[in-house]
């Protein structure tokens, strides 16, 4: 793909419950969303959006490039907010939208592109990535949404419970993983044509979604296409707590430290 081809949208919110003011929290003195933006330009986006109902983000956020949308401070969802956000910056219907999250600031560039080359290889309306679960911990953990594929890499479901369930297995042992089975844990990056997700938004919330509390359902209860691609590189764990942002820190102290010795 070339940099024609994707734009890259983040949700920021400053109002985070566990992180007041999560996207100007300074990771290496600077905002974490700004960091994000730049993970966006690095994967090949014409162009990074950030989308905010905040004036201090959109403050921050001045002279580095980055594009700002002040959005209704009223939406449900990051999804909601880029909706709107679509229709401020006017993309096109066939433009490909990356929803990449705003606590995300070491976003691998292969991964933000890899999503929005998988929407437009595999003609789904929204296309997302997955990575494979290695242990017995994360496929228990609700928390690590579990996604089944079918046969030409659709989702046939999202789940915070480990789906497929190995029956046999776990009639035995819930303690080890269990053989002869690959299972897939979703990474939370959305591509999108700018239609679909306009429509998306649109879309009432469904049974699936209420159970689960996981807005892709919503999706696949209306009958859409979501098409899975193995993400190519491993995705960080993201920032939601003061720990996180700790953790962030030392983890880009590291590389610039790896950066200057290399």
């Amino acid at each position: 793909m070339t940099t024609q081809d994707f734009v890259v949208a983040i949700p920021a919110r400053y109002a985070a419950s566990r992180l007041p003011g999560k996207p100007l929290r300074l990771i290496g003195g600077e905002p974490m969303v700004l960091h994000v933006a730049r993970r966006a330009l690095a994967a090949g986006a014409r162009e990074a959006w950030v989308a905010t109902d905040d004036h201090r983000i959109a403050d921050a956020l001045q002279g580095s490039g980055v594009q700002v949308a002040m959005t209704s401070p009223d939406h449900a969802s990051g999804t909601d907010r880029l909706a709107e956000c679509s229709r401020i910056a006017g993309w096109a219907d066939d433009t490909i939208v990356v929803n990449l999250q705003g606590d995300e600031p070491f976003a691998p560039a292969d991964g933000i592109a890899c999503v929005a080359r998988t929407v437009a290889d595999s003609g789904a309306g929204i296309a997302t990535l997955a990575a494979p679960i290695e242990d017995i911990a994360t496929l228990l953990d609700p928390n690590a949404v579990k996604v089944v594929r079918a046969g030409n890499g659709d989702a046939l479901m999202f789940s915070r419970a480990p789906l497929p369930w190995p029956r046999d297995a776990f009639a035995t042992t819930r303690d080890v993983m269990p053989q002869g089975h690959h299972w897939l844990r979703h990474i939370g990056i959305y591509g999108y044509r700018a239609s679909a997700l306009r429509a998306f938004a649109a879309l009432p919330a469904g049974a699936l979604e209420r159970i689960e509390s996981l807005e892709q359902l919503r999706a696949l209860e209306a009958g859409w296409r979501i098409a899975v691609a193995l993400a190519p590189s491993p995705f960080p764990p993201g920032v939601d707590t003061p720990d996180d942002l700790a953790r962030a820190e030392r983890l880009w102290q590291d590389m610039e430290v790896a950066g200057r010795n290399g």
